[in-house]
This record gives C-alpha cells, sequence and structure tokens, in this order.
C-alpha cells in the first residue's frame, strides 16, 4: 500500500456532499458510485444525463505556429490539417510500435488542446516536455477540472445554461469556449459513454458552481467511476493500462481508424512518429492477434485476465476487460485474440475457474453509439 497522499479533484467536498463512494484511482481520490448504485447510474446516462469528474485527467495546452507539426513528431495522427474547432483522437507511440497512451487533441484556433489519461499525466507531460521544448510552449492546466456530461439530453441540459448558443449545429468533435455559470469553459462535443454529449474544462474556481448549476437541472444526475467503466465498455472503447499499453500497437488494438492517411505509407507526411516503420509494416502485412469483442453466450461473467481458448482447449488469446452490460443485458469483454479466431460471429470460449464459458466475436460497439453528427 502507498504511503502516498491521494490527490483530490476540487470537487471532492461535492462528491462527499452528494454521499459517493471515494475510492483510490490512479493517484486521485475519486468517486466510483453514488446512493443511485452503478447499474442505475448506468442506465440513468443511456436514457437522460450523467455528470462525471474526470478531473483526474490531464489537460495540456501545446501554444505556438508549430505546435501541430511538433506533436505530429510524436503522434501518427493529422495535425497539421486538423480544422480550428475540430477535435481528433489519437496516441503516443513508442519505438517499438507501442501505445504509450491515448489522447484526445483539438485545435483551439491559437493552441492546441490536449486532454490525457490520468495514470500516465506524469509521464506524458515529461514526454512532451522532453520532445516539444523549443518547438512549441508546454501550458499544464493545473487549476482546470474537467467534467463530462454525458446522455441523450445532455445538449438540452447545457442548452439550459447557455440559451444562446445553437446546439444543433454543433456535431460531434468540435469544441467552442462557452460561458457558463459565469466562467469562460471550453467545451468539446465528446465524451466516453457512446453517448452524446460534452466535456468541459473549467477553472477550479467556478468547477463546483457549474457542477451545481448542471446536477439542479431535473434529467442531470452524478455518476461515478463503475458507471463510467460499464458505459466504455458497451461502447467498445479502449482503457489504457487495460485494452492498450506498450505491448500493444494500434494495429493489434484495432486503432487503424485513427492513423489518417496522410501519416501512412504513400501519404504526404508519412511516417515521421515513435515507431512508424513497424506499424507501417503492420498495416501492410497484418499482424497475428487483434483486439475484438466478444459476446457471453451464457451469463457466466468474464473477466480482465481470463485466457480465450478454441474448440480444442488451446489457448489463443486474453481478456482486457470484461464485464456485464446493463444496457446491452448480458456478459461482454475485449479482448485480443490471434488474428485467424478475429472474424466476428466465430465460437471461443473463455476460461473461469476451469470451465469454458461459450463466447462469440463481436463487431464493436456492443451497444449503438449516439454521438450527434447532425
Amino acid at each position: 500500500m502507498s504511503d502516498t497522499p491521494l490527490h483530490r479533484t476540487a470537487l471532492y467536498q461535492l462528491h462527499v456532499d452528494l454521499g459517493a463512494k471515494m475510492v483510490p484511482f490512479a493517484g486521485y481520490d475519486m468517486p466510483v458510485q453514488y446512493p443511485m448504485g452503478v447499474l442505475k447510474e448506468h442506465l440513468h446516462t443511456r436514457e437522460k444525463a450523467g455528470l462525471f469528474d474526470v478531473s483526474h485527467m490531464g489537460q495540456v495546452k501545446l501554444h505556438g505556429p508549430n505546435a501541430a507539426s511538433a506533436l505530429e513528431t510524436l503522434v501518427p495522427v493529422d495535425l497539421t490539417t486538423l480544422p480550428e474547432g475540430q477535435q481528433r483522437y489519437g496516441f503516443f507511440t513508442n519505438e517499438e510500435g507501442g501505445i504509450l497512451d491515448d489522447l484526445m487533441i483539438t485545435n483551439a484556433g491559437d493552441h492546441l488542446f490536449v486532454v490525457i489519461n490520468a495514470g500516465c499525466k506524469e509521464q506524458d507531460i515529461a514526454h512532451m516536455q522532453a520532445h516539444l521544448a523549443g518547438k512549441c510552449e508546454i501550458e499544464v492546466l493545473a487549476e482546470h477540472c474537467l467534467l463530462a456530461l454525458q446522455g441523450p439530453t445532455a445538449a438540452a441540459a447545457l442548452a439550459k445554461l447557455s440559451p444562446e448558443t445553437d446546439f444543433s449545429s454543433w456535431v460531434f468533435m468540435t469544441a467552442r469556449t462557452l460561458q457558463l455559470a459565469g466562467a469562460a469553459c471550453f467545451v468539446t462535443r465528446s465524451g466516453y459513454s457512446g453517448e452524446d454529449g460534452f466535456e468541459i474544462s473549467v477553472p477550479n474556481s467556478h468547477a463546483e458552481a457549474l457542477s451545481r448549476a448542471l446536477l439542479a437541472l431535473e434529467d442531470v444526475a452524478p455518476i461515478g467511476l463503475g458507471a463510467r467503466d460499464s458505459l466504455r465498455l458497451e461502447a467498445g472503447l479502449c482503457l489504457y493500462g487495460h485494452d492498450i499499453d506498450t505491448s500493444t500497437s494500434p494495429v493489434e488494438a484495432s486503432l487503424t481508424w485513427a492513423i489518417q492517411k496522410s501519416r501512412r505509407a504513400g501519404g504526404e507526411r508519412e511516417g515521421g512518429f515513435p515507431g512508424a516503420a513497424t506499424i507501417l509494416a503492420q498495416l501492410q502485412n497484418g499482424v497475428s492477434r487483434k483486439r475484438v469483442g466478444l459476446l457471453g453466450q451464457e451469463r457466466t461473467p468474464v473477466r480482465e485476465g481470463a485466457e480465450i481458448v478454441n474448440a480444442d482447449g488451446v489457448v489463443i488469446g486474453k481478456v482486457t476487460s470484461g464485464g456485464f452490460g446493463p444496457s446491452l443485458g448480458g456478459v461482454m469483454a475485449l479482448a485480443y485474440v490471434e488474428t485467424a479466431y478475429a472474424a466476428a460471429d466465430t465460437a471461443v470460449f473463455a476460461l473461469v475457474r476451469g470451465k469454458q464459458v461459450p463466447m462469440k466475436v463481436s463487431k464493436t460497439p456492443f451497444v449503438p453509439q449516439r454521438y450527434y453528427r447532425g
């Protein structure tokens, strides 16, 4: 057990006031659930709107005219043509082609706004400082909270705090600055639940007031990390340190959709990122294993670490995330399997306490995504 004291977000006392069960997560004391409970919190987010505190994640601004081209040296993503007000998913890679972290990158006009994972925050910032110093200015937003408002009524809820904003013209993966509860907030129409929603960067000094204003709205309820995990798993979204890490490449992880044509072989800015030779070769030649979705064919829970076997009992893979999907109404998992078994509807088995539990390879998301695309 670490003796290092846990960090607290600026919303810690609000969580306590709301009756949250607090747990250690990525060095922070975070709400895993509220009195409503994980199952009801999950379903509330799917049906109405849930408010998440994700302030443990890192927020960084990259300033300067060369910020996009500089960051392109660390990620296999097209950033120099990313329009202002647009956001992209990406990942830092290492020299072996493994994933150091996944991140969200937004062209905010006079800077890039980058959101990084809590567990990788210190290493990511050090990585950027080591490789981007002298190419752009790196500003860490240590005094900002990050809120996620997710669910089918999220836009209607946010419109009550910003009635002058035309949310119908503001689609998935775009960004704007809005005045909310007396503060200038940087808001992206994005999130990690598979639902429509927003992520809101707000100064710590205004975070509680904004949170309370949102929670005062009829449809909005506080949601903890427990439901955040089941929501993202139903949406087929990777969790760093589980489904992707330094031992997995973007090609193995089935994330090739995030590598734009301009960064691939024959593209205008081919390669130029760590591990490019390995990743471009894998794009060309394929890989021996792939990340896939798995649907349980019975109710037995299948958890992270369970081995996947074929009909002959030969080990062909391993589960990286697993659980019960409240909206799905069944067992789901993400796993790496040998490529020969990666086709949809392939029958495989998970080993659970020595028993072979039948599963079927499935396309993800397990539950349809409902991002707002206009």
